[in-house]
């Protein structure tokens, strides 16, 4: 993670600069007006990862400039982080320096906030973690009311959950996720929000059923439920898999399936072209999938995908990068046109955003 320089009286122009960038880069699609979502302009990233800094008797948290691994940063303050990261971080370093079995080799501090106010932190060392590092650390969660994991080399400590539980309201409905320490989420609690309700807003009127690709831990799978008669998704990491079964149990929805499975092979099943054990169950046949959301990796979506894709009335795509994106839109408008465009700030003072593009099918 990067240094930004938060400053949020700045916020709006780079903001403006960004959207301009976007519009430039997107200039041979014929964008229809560009939805722009700002982030919080301060207190925005519910995770973050910190090295710790061993100078004689001083204790701290470091980063480092892009491209730059060598000349480390000192943090006194980091506006970038949620107010329970913040409120909590320095402080509990100060703690962790004045005792030599949370201190010792300790290497990194990984956060993991929510919006109701839940804290997970993860302390990595480069050395074994023994019993009298539990009994320091159970003090530790108790005194500041957080979580606590501890890792080493193949070696995981929990002290309780490895997981909080954020709760989003969307459109009025409160929809609760269980995020797993070590897993990605969503960074920017507030622009996931407006991520999710955009994607509700464009398939409103899709009817018939969804097919998700890289679905995760039902981000946008739980929400976007009730525009479809039936969901099915399918995402690789197991315990995404499990995080996604357990919210739509938590939340109580009916009609997701979701299926462990690469999306590749997964295009190929709902193609014919191969059978697989795991969707022997869902009677796809069944199914009148009008409408597909992918939010892919950087990489974007691979050749095989993009023409599976193809093939739906309504497209939905989430991207974290502009570049992959604009080279699978010059495949996919081929055969779709582009109906929405947004820009969602998830990442201020960076050059980095999200983008959400609605297409339907010529």
């Amino acid at each position: 993670m990067a240094i930004p320089n938060v400053d949020p009286t700045l916020y709006e122009a780079l903001l403006r600069e960004k959207c301009a960038s976007v519009r430039d880069d997107f200039v041979d699609f014929a964008l229809p007006e560009v939805e722009v979502f700002a982030s919080p302009p301060e207190h925005y990233r519910m995770r973050a990862e910190f090295r710790v800094w061993h100078d004689g008797d001083d204790l701290y948290y470091v980063m480092f400039e892009p491209g730059d691994k060598k000349i480390p940063v000192r943090l006194d303050t980091c506006p970038m982080v949620s107010r329970r990261i913040h409120d909590v971080m320095f402080a509990m370093l100060d703690v962790i320096k004045a005792d030599p079995a949370l201190r010792f080799r300790l290497f990194q501090i990984d956060f993991l906030s929510t919006l109701s106010g839940e804290l997970l932190v993860t302390l990595l060392y480069h050395r074994p973690i023994e019993n009298e590092w539990e009994t320091a650390a159970r003090a530790l969660a108790e005194q500041f009311d957080i979580e606590i994991i501890g890792r080493s080399r193949k070696s995981k400590k929990e002290l309780g959950r490895d997981h909080v539980i954020e709760r989003l309201d969307i459109n009025g409905r409160e929809y609760r996720y269980k995020q797993v320490e070590n897993c990605f989420t969503q960074p920017n609690a507030e622009v996931c929000r407006s991520m999710i309700g955009w994607a509700l807003d464009v398939t409103k009127g899709a009817g018939g059923d969804l097919v998700e690709l890289y679905c995760g831990n039902g981000n946008f799978t739980l929400p976007l439920a009730q525009n479809f008669g039936r969901v099915v998704a399918t995402e690789i990491a197991k315990v995404s898999v499990r995080a996604a079964e357990f919210n739509i149990a938590e939340n109580g929805i009916d009609n997701i399936d979701v299926v462990r499975m690469a999306s590749e092979d997964f295009s190929q099943v709902l193609k014919g072209e191969r059978t697989a054990r795991r969707t022997a169950h869902l009677d796809l046949a069944s199914c009148n999938f009008t409408t597909v959301l992918v939010d892919p990796p950087r990489s974007g979506l691979d050749a095989d995908t993009v023409v599976q894709v193809s093939e739906y009335q309504h497209i939905v795509y989430i991207s974290c990068n502009p570049e992959s994106l604009k080279a699978n839109l010059a495949d996919l408008t081929q055969t779709h046109q582009i109906e929405r465009f947004a820009i969602f700030d998830q990442f201020p003072y960076t050059h980095h955003l999200e983008c959400g593009v609605y297409l339907t099918r010529r």
